[in-house]
């Protein structure tokens, strides 16, 4: 597996991705609004992927950079086949390395904890094991379903 910078050419991956957890997360593939936010991270490089030698994406992530010292996961995806295999941290790790400087903050919105998909996704899971803490509840996602903001400190990095 490797991750990098997603171009354009990755535009139908994302698309692809986004299918299979419309059902958590409501429309998304033929949104304009999603083809717009997808685009914007693409042409900022602040949409990342990671990939294999076969084919698809194996996830998608799209980083917020514009509100530093606050940053935010904007969404991330790892395709069915690839779950539990270490994607989504990967996606992680290499956007806290490209992307976050500190002191600040990362958050992220994920389900609420009375949401279907918040055991079934694994995400509140995902992002606890990846040090991120429980924060205050948000407005519900376009489904309908309960929201909350997950939240990571950033110290200050030493020199390097």
């Amino acid at each position: 597996m490797m991750i990098r910078v997603a171009d354009e050419h990755d535009f139908p991956g994302f698309l692809s991705l986004a299918s299979e957890v419309e059902h958590w997360f409501g429309p998304m593939v033929a949104e304009p609004g999603f083809h717009d936010a997808v685009r914007k991270n693409l042409r900022r490089s602040t949409a990342l992927v990671a990939v294999s030698s076969g084919p698809g994406l194996l996830g998608g992530l799209l980083f917020g950079t514009s509100h530093a010292p606050t940053y935010h996961v904007r969404w991330l995806v790892v395709s069915e086949q690839a779950r539990g295999q270490g994607v989504g941290r990967a996606l992680m790790a290499d956007a806290m390395r490209r992307y976050v400087r500190g002191p600040g903050s990362v958050e992220v919105v994920t389900f609420g904890a009375d949401h279907p998909g918040a055991s079934a996704s694994g995400a509140r899971a995902f992002y606890e094991r990846l040090g991120f803490t429980p924060a205050e509840a948000t407005d519900p996602g376009p489904e309908g379903g309960s929201r909350q903001v997950y939240r990571l400190a950033i110290p200050l990095k030493p020199f390097e």
